[in-house]
């Protein structure tokens, strides 16, 4: 009986399913112009609003006409991804809270279609939001939720894609970093070896060193002083790695030289500071690590006991920090100098340069480096001021661990609640498959019965249609006949029409193209060349229009992906669909998250400009893309090994012409340096 039910079931919604289809197949494809023409405007009105030559005020307009159109497509898979790259518009516009507004709407929606990496990508960018507005336990909820989602789905196996295996690390990496600022040290170095074996499968050196280093933190604040070095040294060992990792190394040599020094291994200390300090080139430019470095090294030298030379080596780092306005240098190099006073019995000159660092730590807030120049006033000839100090000391270090320890509680509760959530939401979901499961039941039983129903009908027919059978055998044999001869004529048409479409309209069409090519061969009227490029321009017309689509629909960085990244996913894709080989470089010095956005953009477009007329016109087989930072210049090159053309006889067309005014805009310069049969180079140099 449950068989016979499940047959006839299936029967039903076979048909039904059938029936549908055949209503609605002719207004799918105009469906799917309408969304097409749809999706052309929102590009349209996002790409207007990522135009930086434009008001901000234009450019917002441009973006909210962009999401309001976005709520109208359909699809809401791809209406959640279109108005998640909306949100990351806003995110470079600094446009924060309509970036969080956007990000709140994409989750809402993700979360009704039950789109789980959609959930975890949009509760990662109200991370990133909250991160930058300084809402730690906010961002510590959203950042946890993208990573108990990531977890889950790890367990299903269902994250096999580099890109979202790549966003999980980054969740659990600036989840590690929240619990390691509250020194929830267990649960941060737990996040961290997670995302280590995450970046291990990528084999992404610049993450691992960046975990690395973050254990290597954690293992100094718990005084594990060898563990702390060990990883050091392994973050030393990725950075080695990296392509331009050399200020990365800088880096770890100096935090490898911190940890030796609080072990009183001054001489050691000393000699990885060193080795940081003989970059020469690369601390031209880092001058806040430069100084920083030149601190330490004084500092290990005076805890060592050298005396001679040392105030000029605290002096030194002093004045650099002076000279850039780094407040929080200068409150460390007014400690260290008030210390080595101190030791040389000089206390009215030893208070006044702590009395400096407690002034700035003040003014700017920090609360730690106020506690160290506190803790160093208490420590003069016991009076009133410094009994004072000491009582401020002690008040504002309790303070700063009843704050700690309030956040860590917090954090704790977090985490609860959102495995309590998780926990509700999976008891919502049993519940509503028995609720789901519950109404099919009565659905199948309404049917079942609807069927037997009319069964008996169908039975009562049959036995009156049994009475009328002979006298209509006849008439249906004649009826049969003539619809299986109006089907062979239906079939013969379609047969003469598929023959006439090959043989006549195809036909026509090849010996129009073998024409052009013999007019193309016979002719010699000075128009030739002209039609050969219209026919190579309609040759290339389906090329063109791939890498137009292309170009339309490429992703803006999460807020925690950076733009490096991008680029480097532009120049990937696009010579993957070309079938061509590339090479590309990028210079760590370039700290592209202080650029302009404006020249950012400009620097894409001019990438991708570049880009389109080596595929069109070069004929090249590989591409060599290098960004290098020279006399605070950013330098872009792109080398191919194409036909090349002689700059100085062939006309700039409207490509050359929009790079050379991108790169006027930005009060740069850029060569065009080309000969027959030796490839082309584009050389692009910017101020920063």
């Amino acid at each position: 009986m449950i068989r016979l039910f499940v047959r006839n079931l299936y029967l039903y919604l076979c048909i039904v399913t059938f029936f549908s289809n055949c209503s609605n197949n002719n207004s799918d494809n105009l469906i799917l112009r309408k969304e097409d023409e749809l999706m052309e405007m929102i590009n349209a009105y996002k790409e207007k609003a990522e135009n930086k030559s434009l008001s901000k005020e234009e450019r917002l307009v441009e973006a909210a006409n962009a999401f309001y159109w976005s709520s109208k497509i359909e699809d809401d898979w791809k209406k959640r991804k279109v108005q998640s790259d909306i949100g990351l518009v806003y995110y470079y516009m600094k446009e924060y809270d309509l970036f969080k507004k956007t990000n709140i709407e994409t989750l809402n929606l993700a979360i009704k279609i039950r789109d789980s990496l959609g959930i975890a990508k949009s509760y990662s960018n109200l991370g990133s939001y909250y991160n930058r507005k300084n809402i730690q336990d906010s961002a510590f909820f959203n950042f946890s939720n993208a990573e108990e989602i990531y977890s889950r789905l790890d367990k299903d196996e269902k994250l096999n894609n580099d890109a979202v295996l790549s966003s999980y690390g980054a969740a659990l990496y600036n989840l590690a970093l929240l619990q390691r600022n509250f020194k929830d040290y267990v649960g941060s170095e737990a996040s961290i070896i997670k995302a280590i074996k995450i970046f291990e499968e990528l084999k992404n050196n610049k993450n691992l060193y960046l975990c690395y280093n973050n254990l290597g933190i954690i293992s100094k604040d718990l005084g594990k002083y060898n563990q702390a070095i060990e990883n050091y040294q392994i973050a030393l060992e990725y950075a080695r790695k990296m392509e331009n990792g050399k200020y990365r190394e800088i880096q770890a040599l100096n935090n490898i030289g911190v940890v030796f020094k609080n072990q009183g291994k001054y001489d050691i200390a000393i000699e990885n500071y060193d080795k940081a300090l003989s970059y020469t080139t690369i601390l031209k430019t880092k001058l806040k690590t430069k100084a920083i470095l030149l601190d330490n090294k004084a500092y290990a030298k005076f805890l060592f006991g050298e005396r001679q030379g040392v105030l000029e080596s605290f002096l030194e780092p002093k004045n650099i920090r002076d000279s850039i306005n780094h407040e929080e240098g200068l409150i460390t190099s007014n400690v260290h100098i008030a210390e080595y006073y101190k030791s040389n019995d000089q206390d009215s000159l030893a208070r006044g340069y702590a009395l400096k660092a407690k002034e700035i730590a003040e003014r700017t807030g920090s609360k730690k480096e106020l506690l160290k120049s506190l803790l160093f006033l208490s420590q003069f000839p016991k009076n009133n001021e410094s009994l004072t100090y000491a009582n401020r000391y002690i008040n504002l270090n309790d303070s700063i661990q009843n704050q700690e320890r309030i956040s860590r509680d917090k954090f704790a509760r977090i985490r609860f609640e959102t495995d309590e959530i998780a926990e509700q939401n999976l008891q919502i979901s049993r519940e509503n498959e028995i609720l789901i499961i519950a109404i099919l039941g009565l659905t199948a039983l309404f049917l079942l019965g609807y069927i037997i129903f009319r069964q008996q009908q169908s039975n009562k027919e049959l036995l009156f249609a049994q009475t009328q059978q002979e006298a209509n055998q006849e008439i249906y044999r004649l009826l049969l006949n003539q619809q299986i001869k109006l089907e062979e004529g239906r079939q013969m048409e379609q047969q003469r029409m598929s023959e006439e479409l090959h043989d006549g309209v195809l036909g026509r069409l090849f010996g129009v193209r073998l024409s052009l090519d013999g007019i193309n061969q016979r002719a010699n009227d000075g128009f030739t060349e002209a039609r050969n490029k219209y026919i190579d321009e309609l040759k290339s017309i389906e090329k063109e229009i791939r890498l137009i689509s292309h170009d339309l629909g490429t992703e803006t960085l999460t807020a925690d992906v950076a733009y490096i990244d991008a680029v480097e996913s532009l120049i990937s894709d696009l010579c993957a669909v070309n079938n061509i080989s590339f090479e590309f470089n990028n210079d760590e010095d370039i700290d592209w998250e202080e650029i302009d956005d404006q020249k950012k953009i400009n620097f894409f477009r001019i990438l991708q400009e570049s880009l389109q007329n080596i595929f069109k016109h070069a004929n090249a087989k590989s591409i060599k893309i290098n960004f290098d930072f020279t006399e605070d210049k950013i330098n872009l090159t792109i080398l191919d090994d194409g036909i090349g053309f002689k700059s100085n006889k062939v006309k700039r067309g409207i490509g050359l012409k929009n790079i050379t005014s991108r790169v006027s805009q930005m009060s740069g310069v850029v060569q065009f340096l080309s000969n027959k049969d030796a490839g082309t180079k584009v050389s692009v140099s910017v101020p920063v």
